[in-house]
Formats: C-alpha cells, structure tokens, sequence
C-alpha cells in the first residue's frame, strides 16, 4: 500500500480549484487558519472543529523512563502534549473508506 502524505501546497491547490480563491489567498487563509489552531493551543484551549475532531493540550507528570537500548533509567520531565481525537462522523468515514478498500 502506498502512503500519500499531504502537504499544505496540496491543500492550497485544492482551494484554488475547488472554491476558486487564488492561490496567495489561498495560502493565506490555511496559514491564518493553522495559527489560530496553534495559537489557542499555546494558550491552553482546546481546538474543536465540528465534524472533524478536537484537539486537546494533554499534561503529562514527570516519570521514570527507560531506554529501551540500554534498559537504564531515564528521568523524563513534566510536559504538555497535543493530543487529537476525531469526531464519531470522522472515524465512520474513515473506517467505511477503508473497508471499502478491502
């Protein structure tokens, strides 16, 4: 199976054909789009986009790791992750499109 990652040029091409903007403000408007999402996730929010999913600042605790080459203990420290979960509609597409695939 071949693996197409897609990329923010694919995403403007498809404003351009698809919604008929031209292609600078069609990067504009995804950059602006993509710092608001990054914006309130800095500050803490939440992200969500109905029909698609939410996007969640997670805090992790500090905890012990190991490295798995060595099997040594590591300290790994207290962070904030982001986290995505897809909305019911999403993954039922998703899933669909994939068994349709088989």
């Amino acid at each position: 199976m071949t693996e197409k990652t897609i990329t923010r040029a694919d995403i403007v091409d498809a404003l351009v054909q698809e919604v008929g903007l031209t292609r600078q403000d069609s990067s504009d408007y995804l950059e602006r789009v993509l710092e608001m999402v990054c914006e309130e996730l800095v500050s803490d929010n939440s992200v969500k986009l109905a029909r698609f999913g939410n996007f969640v600042v997670r805090r992790k605790n500090a905890r012990v790791g190991r490295n798995p080459k060595t099997g040594k203990e590591a300290p790994i420290t207290a962070r904030r992750v982001v986290t995505f979960k897809p909305s019911p509609l999403m993954r039922r597409r998703v899933e669909s499109a994939l068994a349709s695939k088989e």
